[in-house]
């Protein structure tokens, strides 16, 4: 895709995203690399110019080597102005104590960290890519990002994730079908510490099955014990090679290695919390 340019098939949804991001004079866009930031990225390009336009990358043992890696692929193929910038988030207390308000915590700091770096930049405008479908999930970050004024142009828009998922396929984003991600602490229960070690051995074990070609996975910790969730038409496969996963993941200092019959589902760490208050 040539630097700044949408193709004419997803004029539609696009000019209104594009109507959106046009209010902005500057804009810092906090960078995932994910196809929601991507395309807001893309568009503003289109919509402000390059030069109008800063991509921000927070990186911290929360992020996944192989996404921080993609999220870079991902800017230089469009030709986006992407920094990255050390967010040292375990190094608050409050966070690695793994409370169920944790995402605020994070996304307070995080788009704190976000507005200095605007500030040095002269810019005044911070937009991430929230969309429709967000605000009908529990997120806890979403009341972070609103008390810090950052700005939703994909939900201003009235963009949902199937019509984002459209109109960056339309504009040729190689990112368009790129499974959802997640930070590494949602893979460990609210209540047990956040360590550096532990968000590794997850990252590890989740590497190991990428490595065998599964895709959509977590693997969430409790304890000693790892639970492996996959998209459904993955099960069978992931059966068949049970016993080299389980290997693996004994070696990475795992004892029990189970496979959830549920598969994935995003928010799973919050089942036990809504069962717990269920009347």
């Amino acid at each position: 895709m040539r630097e700044g340019s949408v193709p004419m098939e997803a004029e539609c949804g696009r000019e209104m995203i594009i109507g959106a991001l046009m209010k902005h004079e500057r804009l810092l866009i906090a960078f995932s690399g994910g196809v929601d930031s991507s395309l807001l990225a893309a568009l503003a390009v289109q919509a402000l110019g390059r030069e109008r336009v800063r991509c921000v990358l927070l990186d911290s043992p929360l992020i996944p080597r192989r996404e921080v890696e993609k999220a870079k692929e991902t800017a230089a193929e469009l030709g986006l102005p992407l920094e990255v910038v050390a967010f040292p988030i375990l190094a608050d207390p409050t966070f690695r104590e793994n409370r169920a308000d944790r995402c605020y915590t994070c996304k307070k700091a995080a788009f704190r960290l976000l507005k200095e770096v605007a500030r040095l930049e002269g810019i005044e405008t911070i937009a991430d890519g929230t969309n429709l479908s967000d605000l009908g999930e529990y997120r806890p970050g979403l009341a972070a990002s609103d008390e810090e004024g950052i700005c939703h142009p994909l939900a201003e828009a009235g963009a949902t994730k199937e019509d984002i998922r459209r109109i960056a396929r339309e504009c040729g984003l190689s990112c368009w079908n790129r499974p959802a991600a997640a930070c590494l602490a949602t893979r460990i229960p609210y209540g047990s510490e956040v360590t550096e070690e532990t968000l590794a051995r997850v990252e590890a074990a989740e590497d190991a099955l990428c490595d065998r070609g599964f895709s959509g996975v977590r693997v969430r910790v409790h304890g000693s014990l790892a639970r492996i969730e996959v998209p459904e038409d993955g099960m069978a496969r992931l059966f068949e090679v049970r016993r080299d996963i389980a290997a693996e993941f004994r070696r990475l200092g795992f004892v029990y290695v189970t496979l959830d019959l549920a598969g994935y589902r995003s928010g799973s760490m919050d089942e036990a919390n809504e069962h717990l208050h269920r009347p």
